[in-house]
């Protein structure tokens, strides 16, 4: 299995950007960021395959969000702007075989980063 570190989380107010790092042991074929926010089921996020040629992200975070991948470093970006309070969360990325929004998509996770948004 990959092994997944996640980096990058915070605390930042309303309108802010962070932006999360997800350091792969190996190549990974799609690398997806999943969230979680408490009391509320995991939901996805965002994904990106190998190639860069398919990315997909939530509704909810369209526009404001942009992953990105530096494959020489096998590393995931995830780059958060005009973050809204509604975005809290343990954010989680994800390896697997296929480019896909469900959680069965994946076999390996990262222990996670919180993002806290404050109004």
């Amino acid at each position: 299995q990959v092994q997944l570190v996640e980096s990058g989380g915070g605390l930042v107010q309303a309108g802010d950007s962070l932006r999360l790092s997800c350091a792969a042991s190996r190549r990974t074929f799609a690398t997806g960021w999943f969230r979680q926010a408490p009391g509320k089921e995991r939901e996805f996020v965002a994904v990106i395959s190998w190639t860069g040629g398919r990315i997909d992200y939530a509704d909810s975070v369209k526009g404001r969000f942009t992953i990105s991948r530096d494959n020489a470093k096998n590393t995931v970006y995830l780059q958060m702007n005009s973050l809204k309070p509604e975005d809290t969360a343990v954010y989680y990325c994800a390896a697997g075989w296929a480019a896909g929004r469900e959680s069965s998509d994946f076999g390996s996770w990262g222990q996670g980063t919180q993002v806290t948004v404050s109004s």
